[in-house]
């Protein structure tokens, strides 16, 4: 078996799932005007320069205080309206196009994202990929977001997920592909024998060539509905719209601060079916 891996943001969406629902929580009154300000600017600068860990760790960092502490409930009844309206307009076509060649061919299709697993679950459901890999936030006794994490999908932990899933389900990684944008998944691009660059940040573009991994463009968001029946995503998608907003940068750094080398770490189990 083989497996196909895909980053998420500037990857399969066109824009960033951190800032994403910036102007519904707004309207829900759950961020102040100038913390949707901060959130416009951070999404253009983004768009704009790519997911830069310095310019992500600013964007995370500057919601962290806002955040923290927010009800998990209230978050889903304000996020979850809008997911419909926020998520299937900025789907990359030429990712769905993908997501069907893979399949096509037998390969096992895994969302891999260092965005919440509250938002990456019901993607995953709603593009049909078969399993997921996230970061794991942690909610405390009565329900609020603490701002901490369980697990940090960032960098080489991507990879180690990657590699934990591989032995689990016997995929051969060798004959497997995965799909980014950014520098910070080199290791996921090289644990796999096929990688592919796409959109790259500078970085990432410069290695692509010099390794000559292929590299693509993807430049057609399109809506989910009018290429393929998909069901209406869960209502727990909303609490991706706040855990994107928490500091996980911050958090991330703990996480990884705290990690013991030597730990097989508990994220084996991480990637589930979606």
């Amino acid at each position: 078996m083989e497996g196909a891996f895909f980053d998420l943001d500037k990857t399969v969406i066109a824009t960033s799932s951190v800032l994403a629902f910036g102007r519904p929580l707004y309207r829900g009154g759950l961020l102040s005007r100038s913390a949707l300000l901060r959130s416009v600017y951070e999404q253009a600068v983004y768009r704009l320069q790519g997911p830069g860990e310095a310019r992500m760790a600013r964007a995370r960092k500057s919601m962290l205080s806002i955040t923290r502490g927010w009800e998990r409930a209230r978050v889903t009844g304000v996020v979850g309206d809008t997911f419909d309206q926020v998520v299937p307009p900025i789907i990359f076509a030429e990712a769905l196009e993908l997501f069907e060649e893979h399949r096509q061919a037998g390969r096992k299709i895994f969302l891999v994202s260092s965005s919440p697993v509250d938002i990456v679950a019901p993607l995953a459901n709603y593009l049909g990929a078969d399993e997921y890999i996230a970061s794991q936030p942690r909610v405390d006794g009565d329900g609020l977001f603490t701002g901490e994490l369980d697990f940090y999908a960032y960098g080489p932990y991507k990879a180690e997920a990657i590699g934990n899933a591989a032995r689990r389900d016997g995929i051969d990684l060798g004959g497997s592909y995965a799909y980014s944008d950014s520098a910070t998944d080199i290791p996921m691009l090289e644990a796999v024998g096929h990688p592919v660059a796409v959109n790259p940040d500078r970085k990432l573009a410069r290695l692509a060539r010099r390794r000559e991994w292929e590299i693509r463009r993807f430049e057609r968001p399109v809506r989910l509905r009018n290429r393929v029946p998909v069901p209406a995503p869960a209502p727990t998608a909303a609490v991706g719209g706040l855990l994107a907003a928490v500091g996980l940068s911050i958090a991330g750094y703990r996480w990884l601060r705290s990690r013991q080398p030597e730990g097989a770490g508990w994220w084996a189990a991480l990637p589930t079916r979606a």
